[in-house]
């Protein structure tokens, strides 16, 4: 491995920063990675070594998406940057959650390109581009979330706006600076985490047996492990500079009533609690993601949504995340 890493991984903590760490660092690439808090190293090592990957190329340094201190020595020598990193803030008040989510990425964007680096792979969400009402549900990576549609949660609003504000950041002020986007859907698979976090909650919810009837909703879901490795492939590919990408299992679109099923018809004793009530309201309409634009450009071949959602159970227990006697 090299002495100085070129490599710079933000949200090093997460259940996506942790399995990207662990990739780059199995492909021989040293890594240097933000947290918020230098607390929390040693949880990032412990969870590049469940992966069985040596943390020796790992470095950990702090900074904030909500403080500018930290940012110019966390980039500087870094070529390629991948900005994982997402505020974390359960808040219905928009504010709270677009603010930092908005103002961190232009950080990162705006240290990037202060210090010479080659390109950003930036962690947007589907959030950003299927969240507006249209007359059939079906979308690409032309479609965009408006953050004016009425009743927009304050999690999709603020990833349409941060993807919005990056694309603008870098038209307007990103001189060489390249921007790659990425827009899974739902993200579910094995954890090196720790904790159950993000969608893990919903798998422990049910496995469980404290979520007593699961939303009505319709969506795609793309494994940790695949969006990892696109994010890889986003890094490298030299035509993936300016354009953003869906990733998502391939097949039909799911809801959170198959998930449940497919637990119940996979898993026998471990989905034993798991319920298959749905909660009172319409049944979700068709919805269609198309994720060719990923295969054809990034080699993107995704997990059957199947393997993803039973792996990441699996994960749950051997990792001890199940508050269960079973």
């Amino acid at each position: 491995m090299t002495a100085d890493p070129t490599i710079l991984i933000t949200g090093g903590s997460g259940y996506l920063g942790t399995r990207l760490i662990a990739d780059v660092l199995a492909s021989g690439v040293d890594v240097r990675t933000t947290v918020r808090s230098l607390e929390r190293a040693e949880e990032v090592r412990a969870a590049v070594r469940r992966a069985g990957v040596d943390d020796a190329g790992l470095s950990v340094v702090a900074a904030s998406l909500t403080d500018d201190d930290g940012w110019d020595a966390a980039l500087s020598g870094i070529a390629d940057v991948y900005h994982v990193a997402s505020p974390m803030i359960q808040s219905t008040v928009p504010d709270e959650v677009v603010v930092p989510a908005r103002d961190g990425a232009l950080r990162v964007l705006q240290a990037a390109r202060d210090a010479g680096a080659r390109r950003v792979v930036l962690t947007s969400s589907f959030a950003a581009v299927g969240y507006s009402p249209k007359p059939v549900r079906e979308y690409d990576e032309s479609d965009w979330t408006d953050p004016a549609t009425p009743g927009l949660p304050a999690y999709p609003l603020s990833k349409a706006v941060a993807e919005r504000a990056a694309w603008d950041f870098l038209e307007r002020e990103g001189g060489e600076l390249e921007l790659v986007v990425l827009n899974p859907t739902w993200i579910a698979g094995p954890t090196l985490t720790a904790s159950a976090r993000s969608s893990l909650r919903f798998f422990t919810g049910l496995l469980d047996g404290t979520m007593s009837a699961v939303p009505r909703q319709r969506f795609g879901i793309a494994d940790v492990r695949d969006v990892a490795s696109a994010h890889i492939a986003a890094m490298h590919s030299p035509s993936a500079a300016g354009k953003r990408y869906l990733l998502l299992a391939d097949g039909p679109t799911m809801t959170f009533l198959d998930v449940a099923n497919v637990l119940r018809a996979e898993l026998g004793e471990l989905a034993a609690r798991v319920t298959t009530q749905e909660m009172p309201g319409v049944e979700p309409v068709p919805l269609i993601i198309h994720n060719d634009r990923a295969k054809t450009e990034l080699g993107f071949r995704p997990r059957p949504a199947v393997e993803t959602i039973v792996e990441t159970a699996e994960s749950l227990r051997d990792l001890g995340l199940l508050a269960r006697d079973a």
